[in-house]
């Protein structure tokens, strides 16, 4: 089993939102997702995605995205996105879910070897547009990762994280999140939701152990990248 990981897919078939507003490289993005994703990834595969799976504002328009999803070769484990406002309560997520797709929230997923935890995450206290309501949201935030984390097994010997938000501002400072992850021993924290300018903010690279990468979809030119787990 191969893992791989891709973000912010964006995905609209049933809103058709139009995403070449956000720069040239999305026009046609699924297209693109969809042929570099079979040109790598088969049967026996992982495909994580952090986030932003979709424009889809309630569980009925969300259900063309995810059977799109679910076309596709591989298991896929998927987390909230700050724009996943069809996500509303996880058990009715996983009642419209092909058998091939599953879903993180306050728990966590084996898979042979693997343990794969996971939340939304929300934007850093440190960010200087940072509000009380954000303040808040990412302490609740942090409490889903504990709950995740401690839902992980014990014994699992290798551990990764999925975020949607970045764990850690691009000068790589400490956050309450990366204390976490080194004291829960993970190896791979992955995350997505920053888009085009925003990339130079990216934190990539190893900090104290844990390797940190940068899944949006823009920003891997609309090809799930190879994970090293």
């Amino acid at each position: 089993m191969n893992v791989f990981a891709i973000a912010d897919l964006h995905l609209s078939f049933s809103s058709e939102k139009p995403m070449g507003i956000f720069g040239d490289c999305w026009d046609n993005h699924a297209e693109k997702i969809k042929a570099n994703w079979i040109e790598h990834i088969h049967h026996e595969d992982l495909v994580l995605i952090a986030g932003d799976i979709s424009w889809a504002m309630t569980l009925d328009e969300v259900q063309e995205d995810l059977n799109w999803l679910g076309t596709l070769p591989g298991k896929k484990i998927l987390i909230k996105g700050n724009h996943d406002y069809w996500w509303n309560g996880i058990g009715k997520v996983r009642s419209i879910l092909p058998r091939n797709v599953f879903a993180i929230q306050n728990d966590s997923m084996l898979i042979d070897d693997l343990c794969i935890c996971g939340t939304r995450g929300w934007q850093l206290p440190s960010h200087p547009k940072t509000t009380s309501d954000d303040i808040r949201l990412y302490a609740r935030e942090v409490e889903r990762l504990k709950l995740s984390l401690l839902s992980a097994p014990k014994n699992c010997p290798k551990k990764m994280v999925m975020l949607h938000y970045p764990p850690l501002s691009s000068n790589g400072d400490s956050t309450e999140i990366t204390e976490l992850l080194e004291k829960n021993n993970i190896d791979l924290c992955i995350y997505g939701h920053l888009h085009a300018q925003a990339h130079q903010y990216a934190f990539e690279g190893f900090k104290n152990g844990i390797e940190y990468r940068l899944t949006s979809a823009d920003y891997l030119d609309f090809s799930p990248v190879k994970l090293n787990i």
